[in-house]
């Protein structure tokens, strides 16, 4: 039996392709009046508040975005400009290539597969339309959870929904959030996704100081288990 029992991912920038916003966000504050270089600057500023859902449904989190740029557009402004940012969000996504290979990979060896991500109210409501999704046991939100990473709560819950202890679980994360620190503190094991791309993410609040293990690419996972199943074996 393999030591792990669950891998368990990091979604932008590690099942993803490198994230940046796109030309697509320009309809967006355009829509609400506001200028871009304002608007990235509030988004950029005030991601975990949003990130973790307490402002209220995604119109509700513009409206309060809006306040902090100095804009007041009206509710037909609103209403479009979030389905306008759902679309700029899915925009930007791009799975890897070997995103699906890999969870497909894994779930035949037995393994079961989530994500745990920070997110604003888009992902949630894009992700069942992606190839990956029918592969992912558990998907684990901060906008659902009402925390961010480190916070321990959204591995918990992870393991909580599969029915398993941390230290059953392999966290893969690009280091974003501290997530890498924050999954060995909640007594998962963790290792850090360092594709050459990723020098183009962005990324809030990175793990910066992160000394442990790091794989190249997303089909290291499956040597990294691989290897495990043999030491077992060994042992």
């Amino acid at each position: 039996m393999p030591s792990y029992q669950a891998v368990l991912f990091d979604f932008f920038g590690t099942l993803t392709r490198p994230v940046q916003r796109g030309a697509a966000h320009l309809g967006t504050a355009a829509l609400l009046g506001c200028h871009t270089d304002t608007l990235t600057e509030v988004l950029n500023r005030t991601y975990y508040e949003r990130a973790t859902g307490r402002l209220g449904n995604a119109e509700a989190t513009l409206r309060w975005v809006c306040a902090q740029a100095g804009v007041h557009p009206n509710d037909h402004a609103v209403r479009a400009a979030v389905a306008s940012r759902h679309r700029a969000v899915r925009a930007d996504t791009r799975l890897r290539a070997d995103a699906v290979p890999v969870l497909a990979a894994l779930r035949q060896r037995g393994l079961r597969t989530g994500v745990i991500s920070d997110c604003t109210h888009e992902l949630p409501a894009f992700l069942p339309q992606l190839a990956v999704a029918p592969l992912l046991d558990v998907r684990v939100f901060s906008v659902q959870v009402g925390r961010c990473k480190p916070d321990p709560a959204l591995y918990l819950t992870a393991c909580r929904r599969l029915e398993l202890a941390p230290r059953d679980c392999l966290y893969v994360g690009d280091g974003g959030s501290q997530e890498l620190t924050g999954a060995e503190r909640a007594g998962m094991t963790a290792v850090r996704l360092a594709a050459p791309d990723l020098a183009e993410h962005m990324v809030f609040n990175a793990d910066r100081d992160w000394r442990g293990p790091t794989l190249g690419s997303l089909c290291d996972v499956l040597d990294l288990v691989d290897a495990e199943v043999i030491g077992v074996g060994v042992g």
